[in-house]
């Protein structure tokens, strides 16, 4: 068959495509779009492969939005490194794809599991899509390893669709093609609608007074382990003694550096809350109820203006510039003080409060999923070289 009736052929054909992920943030932005592409069966045969890189919170999610992988690898291993994780995900997904043969596989975001799922299925010259592409800080030690594992899979996706137009330039800037490049909104808006109906009923995981302000806290990245996670523990001790009205509220994450500090430096101290991992409808009840979000994580970034909350990034650098930008997000470091300053001004100045909450959320309309499966079906399966 030649190169060019192949092309035409395949652009008939259903695609079989691969939708690989092992993080509970990847599949909450991966169940919309694998919903989207059940809803055309004569386009597309999606095969949902798990790594079960992080295995518990993952497990949550699958429940979540009603999802079964078609093959679970559960590599997850006690105290895992990222080396032997990488050897275990690029060992199994290869061998995965040799059985299957995906005409594309998808990837979201900037974890272990993207990048080396993205990396084995280009050895395969097997096209790649890559979902939140674009992300950018600029300093390949922030975030660690997230910075690497995305230039990564930038340099080697096809199909690249970032969830904003900052993001997109910045892969045009390091010279990808613009017509492999789609603004489509960020995905985890359109999960956000999906599961929007049932968080007024679900419970809180803590009691709290009605009228009772808390900040809800996360704090996991690596690069805040030791010195900055001991600043942001000092940060919050400060904030419960400037305000005894307000309660401080932390899902602690099982990550072992994170607990010791954590459990030494805050377990028993008055109106500071420590909580057990919340799985996801508990922890956005919790985002709802709050007041404002003093957080590490990227994905909180985007979903806390959602539902118009005000979140301060205790990172130096952020991917996520848009939300400084509108206004919804600002970065305030790991510096105790300045963290306890900035905490402070938005739970004592209504006026500085009221603009971050009425700022207008910067990552999408809900129809990002939409538009990446519009994307694949129009151009159809991308032939191997």
């Amino acid at each position: 068959m030649t190169e060019p009736l192949r092309d035409r052929y395949n652009f008939f054909m259903k695609q079989n495509v691969t939708v690989i992920f092992g993080t509970r943030p990847e599949l909450i932005k991966l169940a919309p779009v694998i919903h989207r592409l059940r809803q055309f069966p004569d386009d597309f045969a999606p095969f949902l492969l798990a790594t079960a890189q992080h295995r518990q919170m993952l497990d949550q999610v699958l429940s979540l939005f009603d999802l079964t992988p078609d093959r679970d690898l559960d590599l997850m291993v006690p105290n895992q490194t990222l080396d032997g994780l990488s050897a275990r995900v690029m060992s199994s997904v290869s061998d995965i794809y040799r059985e299957h043969k995906p005409d594309v596989v998808v990837v979201q975001g900037d974890t272990t599991t993207a990048m080396v799922a993205a990396l084995a299925a280009f050895y395969q010259r097997i096209p790649v899509a890559h979902v939140e592409a674009g992300l950018r800080t600029g300093d390949i030690f922030n975030p660690f390893p997230e910075e690497v594992n995305r230039r990564v899979i930038g340099s080697l996706a096809t199909f690249h669709f970032p969830p904003t137009v900052q993001a997109g330039e910045a892969l045009e800037r390091e010279g990808v093609p613009a017509e492999r490049v789609l603004v489509t909104g960020n995905t985890v808006v359109d999960a956000l609608q999906m599961i929007s109906p049932a968080l007024d009923r679900v419970p809180l995981p803590l009691a709290l007074p009605a009228d009772r302000r808390f900040v809800l806290v996360t704090a996991h990245r690596r690069e805040n382990f030791g010195e900055p996670m001991e600043n942001i523990c000092g940060a919050i001790r400060d904030l419960a003694a400037a305000f005894p009205d307000v309660a401080l509220v932390y899902p602690v994450h099982p990550n072992p550096h994170v607990r010791q500090k954590t459990e030494t430096l805050l377990r028993g101290r008055e109106r500071i809350h420590l909580l057990e991992p919340l799985n996801y409808l508990e922890f956005l009840a919790m985002m709802k109820r709050c007041t404002l979000i003093l957080s590490d994580s990227g994905g909180v970034q985007e979903e806390a203006p959602t539902f118009g909350k005000p979140v301060l990034v205790m990172r130096h650098v952020t991917e996520r510039p848009e939300g400084v930008a509108a206004g919804v997000a600002r970065l305030v470091g790991t510096d105790r003080k300045r963290i306890v300053d900035e905490v402070a001004r938005l739970l004592g100045d209504p006026a500085a409060y009221a603009a971050m909450v009425g700022a207008d959320n910067p990552y999408g309309d809900g129809r990002a999923s939409e538009r990446i499966c519009a994307s694949l079906k129009r151009s159809g399966s991308v032939p191997r070289e």
